[in-house]
């Protein structure tokens, strides 16, 4: 079954106006067959977005007609493709009780969903690790080495994991080496093995899934995907799902590069 278990939609603030149909018409023609919407889950209401035009994730007023709007195109197009009602959930350190609550009130609709890192505390302030590299540089002058910035990313990946955010929980764990993001500015001149094996044992051990995800190929300073190749294959060695997700956020990028996965699955 060839699916695509991470893709945006022109409710996302940071993505394109291109609609609903645009996305799925685009997985049609590659003759991809099940798709998943997953939208940037509006934040908690006390949390404060630190990007500058604070446009992470939908807003909770917009849930509803998310909702509706796909589970009317699932009807729509449900003999021609299988269409996955689902979000990206941001773990954010301090707000699990905030994000369990929204999960509590809207993961009955959800068919398939993904949990995420993209927010770090340091020094009594969030960040958006992966808005820019001028943001990623200043992380790191402020904790005062990259390595400890992956410590800090990597240890919080693990939180995510190990966090109790109730039944609806989201199963599958989003783009886990998403600090190599700017790595062509930042190489990574030391070992994070250790802690990607705690990663993946949790992950193993709790029965979730890996989001295998291409969008870092299309990255000017990262050029690889989300986990890289040792990695994706570190975690099937140990048999654990690996989803392909384009993290279209246009429709064009819905199924792109998904021969990288196809090599990857055929163990080349």
């Amino acid at each position: 079954m060839k699916k695509d278990g991470h893709v945006h939609t022109p409710y996302c603030p940071h993505g394109t106006t291109d609609s609903l149909e645009a996305y799925i018409e685009q997985a049609i023609q590659l003759h991809i067959d099940s798709i998943t919407f997953t939208e940037h889950a509006p934040l908690p209401n006390t949390f404060h977005d630190p990007t500058p035009n604070q446009d992470s994730a939908i807003e909770l007023e917009t849930m509803e007609e998310y909702i509706e709007k796909i589970q009317l195109l699932k009807k729509a197009y449900k003999n021609e493709i299988t269409i996955n009602l689902g979000l990206e959930v941001d773990y954010i350190k301090e707000y699990e009780e905030e994000t369990t609550s929204f999960l509590n009130t809207y993961g009955k609709y959800l068919d398939d969903s993904i949990l995420s890192v993209h927010f770090l505390k340091l020094q009594d302030k969030y960040y958006c690790m992966d808005f820019d590299e001028h943001t990623f540089k200043h992380m790191i002058d402020q904790i005062g080495s990259l390595e400890k910035l992956h410590h800090i990313y990597y240890q919080e990946v693990l939180h995510s994991i190990q966090s109790d955010l109730g039944e609806y929980k989201p199963k599958r764990i989003g783009h886990i080496t998403l600090v190599n993001k700017f790595q062509k500015l930042f190489p990574v001149t030391f070992s994070v093995d250790q802690y990607i094996q705690t990663i993946l044992f949790e992950i193993k051990n709790r029965g979730y899934e890996l989001d295998y995800n291409v969008a870092g190929l299309r990255k000017e300073f990262c050029g690889e995907t989300y986990p890289g190749s040792a990695v994706a294959k570190m975690a099937q060695e140990q048999k654990i799902p690996l989803i392909y997700g384009s993290d279209a956020h246009s429709a064009r990028d819905v199924g792109k590069n998904y021969t990288c996965y196809q090599q990857l699955t055929n163990g080349n």
